[in-house]
């Protein structure tokens, strides 16, 4: 994150970037990103940003894979965030249909998060406690998903009671861009980037085809109609950006205002 702070303050002169961490270390950070309650955490975060002066006047967002399912999430939930750009990269919007892989086999935290997740995701002790169990949508038990998935369900306004606020906040943003991996086998299906998802056969489903969209729950079509939703595919594998590319988003979609708008970054 050091890295890709250092590039929007390259493309951005004088701009503030804060970056969010969870634990008091980077491996006690990281651990955050397996294990724990999402809804904790982002009320944990909703409380330390409204401390932060610098964004009090508004911000531009970038989440990096699950990370920007988060921001999105935080753009909902946290009155502390006046979001203006939400840009968010190959992050399961839609809900992955299995459970993220390990980019390395060597990778402990990672393969024991997955060891619990094979244990039922929708078992009390799973759902509250491992991370990537919280955006799990299993198409085959969709009345399950909904009923004792703690999180997603909420965000994506898929609940009978809908929180009409999440609907504003989505509106209220002056763009959303979502980009997406032609190659991403970490997040599957790979169109969960764009809200997305898959039935029970396999098949995708667009965003546009679901009733989400349709009856605008979130306020997605909304944002479209307004020309301010962006769907954009990268070549390659799950997060396999390169410097130059991310340099010419960051110009792209956060340079072209008068003001420079604080960052707030989150993988």
């Amino acid at each position: 994150m050091g890295v890709i702070t250092g590039i929007i303050q390259d493309e951005l002169p004088g701009v503030f970037v804060h970056s969010v961490q969870l634990g008091s270390s980077v491996g006690a950070d990281r651990n955050a990103g397996f294990f724990g309650n999402i809804n904790n955490q982002i009320d944990t975060v909703c409380d330390s940003l409204s401390a932060i002066e610098e964004l009090q006047d508004g911000a531009n967002l970038m989440g990096f894979s699950q990370g920007g399912l988060f921001l999105r999430a935080l753009v909902q939930r946290c009155p502390a965030i006046r979001a203006k750009v939400l840009v968010t990269f190959g992050s399961p919007h839609g809900g992955v249909a299995r459970i993220p892989e390990c980019a390395s086999t060597g990778d402990t935290l990672c393969q024991w998060m997955r060891q619990l997740a094979s244990k039922g995701v929708y078992s009390w002790y799973i759902r509250d406690h491992v991370i990537q169990a919280q955006y799990f949508k299993d198409p085959e038990r969709i009345d399950q998903y909904l009923q004792y998935n703690i999180f997603l369900p909420d965000i994506n306004g898929e609940l009978e009671e809908r929180n009409d606020v999440y609907r504003e906040r989505i509106l209220a943003l002056e763009k959303m861009v979502l980009f997406k991996f032609s190659e991403d086998k970490m997040i599957y299906p790979a169109t969960s980037p764009w809200f997305g998802f898959v039935d029970t056969d396999g098949n995708d489903i667009p965003v546009q085809n679901s009733t989400m969209y349709r009856e605008d729950w979130l306020g997605l079509r909304g944002l479209e109609e307004a020309g301010k939703l962006s769907r954009i595919s990268l070549d390659g594998p799950h997060m396999h950006i390169g410097e130059d590319m991310l340099r010419s988003i960051v110009a792209e979609h956060f340079g072209a205002s008068d003001k420079v708008v604080p960052f707030y970054v989150q993988n």
